[in-house]
C-alpha cells in the first residue's frame, strides 16, 4: 500500500502541475450540456431523457482523462523504472484507478450542477444523496475499465483511437445499469426509490472487473 500510496501521490501531484486531464474532462461536460441544452431547444428534462444525457455526457468525459492515463509513462520511460523496481505491479493498476477515480469525482463536483442549472427541470436537491451513491459505484467501474483499456492501448500507435474502442463497448453495462437507477431519481413528479437490481448490477460489474483487471495487468505491462 505504500507503493500505491507514492504511485498516487505522483498522478496527483503531475495532474496538480500540468492540469492536462481534469479541466478539460470538465469543459467538455459543461460544453455537452449547453450543446444539449440548445440542441434539444429544451430547458427541462426529466427521468429517462435527462438521465441519458447525465451519463452519456459523463462517459465521453471520462475517456479523456482515459487516453492520457498512461502517456507519461509511455513517453518519458516510466514503464521501464517501474518494470526494475521491487515491487507489486497491481500497485500501478489501483494507483492509476484510483488516480481516476479522483478525477472522475473532481469532473461531477462541475458537471452535476451544471446540468441541474442548464437541464433539470425538477430540484436535484433531494435526490442528491442517492445521487451520489450511484455516481461513485458508476465511478468505480469507469476507473477500473477505463485503466484497463488504456493500459492496453497506450502499447499501440493509435492509442487516442484504440482506448474509446475497447473502452466504450465495455461500459455499456455501467451506462445502463447507471441510467436506468438515476432516471426515478430525476421525474419532474418527484424522486421516487431507486431500483436496487441496478444497483446490485453496478456492484457486480465493478467487483467483476476489478479481478479481470488484477488477473492480466501484468501482461499488459509485458507487452
Amino acid at each position: 500500500m505504500s507503493t500505491v500510496g507514492a504511485l498516487l501521490r505522483k498522478e496527483l501531484r503531475m495532474e496538480l502541475r500540468t492540469r492536462e486531464s481534469v479541466p478539460a474532462m470538465a469543459l467538455f461536460a459543461v460544453t455537452t450540456f449547453v450543446v444539449f441544452h440548445f440542441g434539444l431547444d429544451r430547458d427541462r428534462l426529466e427521468g429517462e431523457l435527462a438521465s441519458g444525457v447525465l451519463w452519456v455526457t459523463l462517459l465521453f468525459a471520462a475517456m479523456l482523462g482515459v487516453n492520457r492515463l498512461f502517456v507519461a509513462e509511455r513517453e518519458q520511460g516510466g514503464f521501464d523504472g517501474f518494470l526494475l523496481a521491487p515491487v507489486d505491479r497491481s500497485a500501478l493498476l489501483l494507483a492509476k484507478a484510483l488516480a481516476l477515480f479522483a478525477f472522475l469525482v473532481a469532473v461531477e463536483l462541475v458537471a452535476v450542477p451544471a446540468f441541474a442549472v442548464l437541464l433539470l427541470g425538477p430540484g436535484i436537491g433531494p435526490a442528491l444523496p442517492e445521487l451520489l451513491g450511484i455516481l461513485l459505484l458508476a465511478d468505480v467501474g469507469l476507473a477500473v475499465v477505463g485503466t484497463l483499456a488504456s493500459a492496453l492501448a497506450i502499447q499501440t500507435a493509435a492509442r487516442d483511437l484504440i482506448a474509446p474502442l475497447v473502452a466504450l463497448p465495455l461500459l455499456i453495462p455501467v451506462v445502463i445499469a447507471a441510467t436506468r437507477a438515476t432516471a426515478p431519481l430525476l421525474l419532474e413528479t418527484g424522486a421516487e426509490n431507486v431500483p436496487l437490481r441496478w444497483l446490485g448490477t453496478l456492484g457486480l460489474y465493478d467487483m467483476v472487473f476489478a479481478l479481470l483487471a488484477y488477473a492480466v495487468f501484468d501482461f499488459l505491462l509485458e507487452d
